[in-house]
Formats: C-alpha cells, structure tokens, sequence
C-alpha cells in the first residue's frame, strides 16, 4: 500500500459503524421529551446534535453523545422563578420525561446534564433556551442553582465552512486526532482536539491543498506543532464561538513528543515492512496493516487479542502506569526511570502509578513479548488479561528482547483510559 492509500483505508477504518443506533437513541430521546414538553411526537423538534457528533469529527467508539433540547422562554420564567434550585427541578423534569421511554436503563442527573447510560455509550441531555444572539443559557445545579451560557451553533457552521477551505484535511486530521488519543491515552477534550486541528490549518495554509499522498507529512507537521505549544498555556478559543477551551490538566503535548518521534521514524522507513507497526504506535488499531505483511512479522501470533475487540476505546480520563524492578541483594528502580536496558532474572511489578478515573471500574492487562527468542520459545503472549483487584501484574525478565505491558481501566463498560510501557530486557 502507497502513503495515500494507507491514510484513505486508516480514515474508512474511523467510521462510525454504529450510526443508525445512535441516531435511534437521539430520536427516541427527543421523541419522548417533545411529549412530556410539548404533547408532540417528533423525533426531530427542538433537539440539536453537539460535540463531536455534531460537528462530524467524531470516530469509530464514540461513547459521550450529546444533545440539546430546546425549550420555550415561558419554560425558562417557570423554571427560573422556583425559589428552591430551579435548574434542579428542570432536569428532574428532563429525567422524568426520558424515563416514560427507557425506563429500565440507568438515567441520572449530573449538574449541568441527564446522563443516559446505554451499554456501550452515554447520551448527556441537556435542556437549554435560546437567546435573542443565538446562544443557549442552560442549568447548573451546584452551589443552590444558576444558568449558563454555551454557543455550539457557531462552532458547527464554522468547522464545516473551513473543512471546505481546506478541501476536508481539518475533519480528517481531527478523527486521525481522535485515534491517537486512544492508542496513545491521550487525556483530550474534543472541542479541544478539534479547536487545535483548526488554529494548525489556519497558521499552515500549505496544508489546506494537501492529498491523502502526503498525509505522512501533514501528519509529521501536526505533532510538531503539538509538541510545541506552550506547555503553561490553559486555555484556546474555539472555532466560532471563541468561547474558552480548557486544557484541564491534559497531557497531549507530551505524548505529542512521542508521536512526533515514531512519526519521524516512520516517514524514514517508508519503504520497510516494518513502517507498518511504527504507525501503529501513533494510531493503533485502526491503522491498516496488510495481512500479508503482519502474518511475516517475527512478532505475529494469532492469540494476540485487541482491547478493540472486547471494548469500545474512548479515552476521556488519564493514567499512568510505572513497574518495580526488583532482585535480591539490589535497590529496588523504577522502570521509566531507568537509562539502561533492564537485565534478565528480575521481579517485575507493574502498577497503576495514578489515574483520574472514579471507581468503580475494571482494570485489564496485555504482556506482549516480542523478538527472535520471543517466537523461538513460543511466547509471544498478547492475551487481555483480568486484574484480581490490586491493581497491579507481577511478571519476572526471564529472557531479552523487546516488550511492553498495556494497562487498561474499563469503566461503564468502554474502555476510558489506557497506558504503555515498554519493557526492553537484555541478557548482558
């Protein structure tokens, strides 16, 4: 497969394939609020699409879906006149209406939205009233009650007119966006992933005219301009409605660092079967790997299984995870603190190190051995495997060679962050 090739199959691969049930659950959502509202039926009144959804950015594995629902300005006087936290009655209404529909499926207000929670996504509903500018004021029920403000119109009107200035590379560099952030655990809003594509796009207007031909290099300029960026900076200013984007304490910049690396790698291997698995660090599954080419790989095992297979992966939350290096008569190290390869016959503990994750949730591991001694003792591994509840995979460096240990947090059944260490082992 040519470069252009590669980027065309890697962007089919990121389509949503479960459109029709999302757009099943936005219509019956609608549906069932326009009848407790309005003593209306339609699934299309009054209800706006958001997010990445909405702004057609969204990837294969989307879990956080959201929806406005508009409501009448009499409505709003009703609500706002209630002396008691108005904005929590409202979304109790809202609740209570979604409720006459699904009434077996866990639904929760949440401050500011009522979560929805399916098998394998989340709606976030939010009731709002538009204003005379075309903004929505919309509830927030912490600290006894008040309104705020959200601008989503201009922010999809916006990203849709420059995607056809830049001939579609912003809405394909934001999903390619989305599918690093979940092989590489990146902690990102999507607002912000898609704000950054746009300021890039709008500073780099060689980019505007780019072919799927050089998409190795469109790519190689984004991170850069990633890994550049001013690692103090808060906040930017989204596309349209130049309302602030908070970067919450995300670590895309460095992990941009890194993808920038295997990207540079890549590009210089551009004719070696191996670019193949290189790209694979920066996007992961998705990334086409032509079965000829893998099935030859010193690496390949048919057992190898893909968190992918078993989850939907939507990276929305962060966490790290480190390993103990341990031997008799030695200082216990700290793996990702090492500047040498790790020598055979050591106690391995890997462990969470942190995450912002809220309990409760599953975690899940992948070893993956790779190399010559790897296949030649039939020990290629790759299997997802079950934490007992420690949080923690003890394992030993029996013999040397290349590999890593995945760790990933399954939360409401969608896998919400993962990370990766690489454990390089050598017999000397």
């Amino acid at each position: 497969m040519n470069t252009s090739e590669i980027f065309q199959q890697l962007l089919s691969n990121l389509i949503i394939k479960n459109k029709d049930q999302i757009s099943r659950k936005y219509k019956n959502i609608t549906k069932a609020l326009n009848k407790d509202f309005f003593d209306d039926e339609s699934e299309i009144k009054n209800s706006l699409q958001v997010g990445s959804y909405g702004r057609k950015t969204a990837v294969n594995g989307i879990s956080d879906l959201d929806m406005l629902f508009e409501l009448t300005p009499e409505l709003f006087t009703k609500y706002d006149n209630l002396q008691n936290n108005g904005q929590s009655t409202l979304l109790q209404d809202v609740k209570s209406a979604i409720l006459n529909t699904y009434s077996t499926t866990d639904i929760r207000g949440d401050g500011q939205v009522v979560v929805v929670s399916f098998t394998n996504d989340i709606v976030e509903v939010c009731p709002v009233f538009e204003q005379s500018d075309g903004s929505y004021k919309y509830p927030d029920t912490n600290n006894g009650g008040k309104w705020k403000k959200t601008n989503p119109k201009p922010e999809i009107s916006e990203i849709n007119s420059f995607n056809i200035t830049t001939n579609s590379n912003l809405k394909n560099l934001a999903k390619m966006t989305r599918a690093w952030k979940n092989k590489c655990g990146v902690k990102i809003g999507g607002l912000l992933i898609d704000t950054l594509c746009y300021e890039f796009l709008v500073a780099n207007t060689n980019h505007h005219t780019t072919t799927f031909s050089d998409y190795d290099i469109f790519v190689r300029d984004f991170f850069e301009y990633l890994k550049n960026l001013d690692k103090n900076r808060d906040f930017w200013y989204a596309p349209g409605s130049n309302q602030k984007v908070y970067k919450k304490k995300s670590n895309f910049i460095s992990k941009a660092k890194k993808a920038h690396k295997n990207v540079l790698e890549a590009i210089d291997k551009e004719n070696n079967s191996t670019v193949y698995t290189i790209w694979k660090k920066v996007f992961g599954y998705p990334f086409p790997y032509p079965s000829i080419i893998k099935e030859q790989s010193i690496d390949y095992t048919e057992n190898e299984e893909f968190i992918e297979d078993l989850f939907p992966v939507d990276i929305i939350t962060s966490m790290r995870i480190n390993c103990e290096v341990n031997q008799p008569g030695f200082r216990v190290e700290f793996l990702r603190n090492m500047y040498s390869k790790l020598k055979i016959n050591k106690k391995l503990k890997f462990y969470i190190e942190s995450n912002d994750v809220k309990k409760p949730y599953l975690v899940k591991w992948k070893v993956k051995n790779e190399g010559s001694i790897a296949k030649s003792r039939n020990n290629l591994r790759g299997h997802i495997l079950n934490d007992k509840g420690s949080e923690f995979r003890k394992e030993n460096s029996n013999f040397a060679g290349a590999h890593f240990v995945e760790c990933y947090i399954i939360k409401d059944n969608i896998c919400v962050a993962r990370d990766r260490i690489d454990v390089p082992i050598s017999n000397i």
